[in-house]
């Protein structure tokens, strides 16, 4: 279902370890449902530190790469299953039919997508999306919401945040 009214929430993310407490939160919320998430942003922003620390708190102890050659790779774990893709290196849209795309949408699953402007028009809305830059020397962190889901996400997170930065000061 599609919400029209966005949520948004916006972060200054001073260290690799506050881009890993964000994904944790986002995984603790995420874990029992299908989810789309969308991240955005340049070169070593933070996509991949983001999808290592979401599936370490999902209880992945492997070592987490970009797969930026083989464009998609599957995690199955106790709670859900999670596809991390990376399309970076993807010339056309199109190529994702190539590789079945579709089939990795029709589970009960939660896809992690990089750079998904490289394949619009094949891929599902996102029910998130997360975006990420420069800023200083840390991180600026902007996630918004696309569905009804995306939106009881944002504000279960918000919740979590208000939460966590209460008990820590």
């Amino acid at each position: 279902m599609i919400n029209n009214h966005h949520e948004k929430y916006s972060a200054f993310l001073q260290n690799e370890t506050a881009t890993i407490e964000l994904s944790a939160i986002l995984a603790t919320i995420c874990c029992n449902s299908a989810t789309v998430i969308y991240l955005y942003g340049s070169l070593g922003s933070g996509k991949t530190t983001f999808s290592r620390g979401f599936l370490h708190k999902l209880g992945y102890q492997g070592n987490v790469k970009s797969p930026t050659y083989t464009l998609v790779e599957h995690y199955e774990l106790a709670l859900i299953n999670v596809y991390h893709f990376d399309l970076y290196r993807l010339s056309h849209p199109e190529e994702l039919e190539f590789i079945g795309v579709r089939d990795y949408f029709d589970h009960n699953a939660i896809h992690l997508i990089e750079w998904p402007q490289q394949g619009e028009g094949f891929l599902p809305q996102p029910d998130i999306s997360l975006h990420l830059s420069y800023k200083n020397k840390g991180r600026y962190a902007k996630i918004i919401s696309y569905t009804i889901h995306g939106g009881c996400i944002l504000k279960k997170f918000k919740g979590a945040t208000r939460l966590l930065y209460a008990c820590l000061s």
